[in-house]
């Protein structure tokens, strides 16, 4: 896994799920090329951003989904 330290130098297009709502704890993610995506915070749009493979990203979205995450 790698980083950017300003998510905005890359040339994505970022969206975040459908199922984020007005609250302001959601991150984005963007197709960076064929084998990698970008996750970023959707707050901080010039702060880092993880950089993925695919299958990094799929585990992320799988993991979330199942409620790993716990703030």
């Amino acid at each position: 896994m790698n980083h950017i330290e300003d998510a905005s130098t890359l040339a994505v297009a970022w969206w975040k799920s459908s199922a984020s709502g007005t609250q302001s704890d959601c991150v984005e993610f963007g197709v960076v090329d064929d084998q990698s995506v970008a996750v970023r915070d959707s707050k901080n749009p010039t702060g880092p951003a993880l950089l993925l493979t695919r299958e990094q990203a799929v585990g992320f979205v799988s993991a979330a989904r199942e409620g790993r995450f716990v703030a």
